[in-house]
């Protein structure tokens, strides 16, 4: 077994562990939303809301892992395996530090929630931008039009310029900890742009190329 699915199954055990491990001093009722604001705006009972997360990760993290391999192009996806493997990772780690800052939140140390979830985010979006930078044409992850998949060409330069944008969303995630009210603003602003600008892109290049076929 790789390293990087050992230290996959390790984050999901240590979610587990944690929720064991504080679950009688967890509050009957546990906050599991916070608005923008930072303060908790919605609550669960106590067994959903210690446990969630951690069942969460472990749905998530078989899914992610076994859904390339029903893929018809899975031999591209086998190209950018490992960087794949490791999005697994640190989408793995970003759920264990959101279920730690749940857990202690509701052992009574309240604090601005979204603040600390930026670092988070950050991380999760340099690494998507690093994946799709390695992705090849397949049909479950990446930045995947109509146009994106019916090219090599228009594929790659899409992904090539998108994985650009991603890991910019988390560097300005990252200054959003400063300016907390403005960072999920910014994040969501982002995220649709980059979803906008991805559909254009690739129509546009996907035109450009069959005018030139055509020549």
């Amino acid at each position: 077994m790789k390293l990087v699915h050992i230290a996959i199954m390790a984050a999901v055990l240590a979610s587990f562990s944690i929720s064991l491990y504080f679950y009688e001093q967890m509050p009957d009722k546990v906050a599991t939303h916070w608005g923008l604001s930072g303060k908790a705006d919605g609550y669960s009972g106590k067994v959903f809301g210690s446990f969630f997360v951690p069942v969460l990760l472990v749905i998530m993290s078989v899914l992610l892992y076994y859904i390339p391999f029903i893929d018809p192009l899975r031999a591209n996806v086998a190209k950018f395996r490992e960087h794949f493997d490791r999005f697994i990772l640190v989408f793995a780690l970003f759920m264990l530090y959101v279920h730690i800052l749940s857990i202690y939140w509701n052992l009574g140390n309240e604090f601005d929630f979204g603040q600390f979830m930026l670092p988070g985010f950050a991380a999760l979006f340099i690494e998507v931008g690093s994946l799709i930078g390695h992705a090849k044409r397949n049909w479950f992850i990446g930045i995947r039009t109509p146009w994106t998949l019916s090219s090599e060409r228009v594929w790659d330069k899409t992904h090539k310029v998108g994985g650009d944008l991603f890991k910019a969303t988390g560097i300005l995630s990252l200054l959003g900890v400063f300016f907390p009210q403005i960072g999920f603003i910014v994040i969501i602003g982002m995220a649709l742009a980059i979803a906008a600008w991805s559909l254009v892109f690739s129509y546009v290049e996907f035109r450009k190329e069959q005018k030139t076929k055509r020549k």
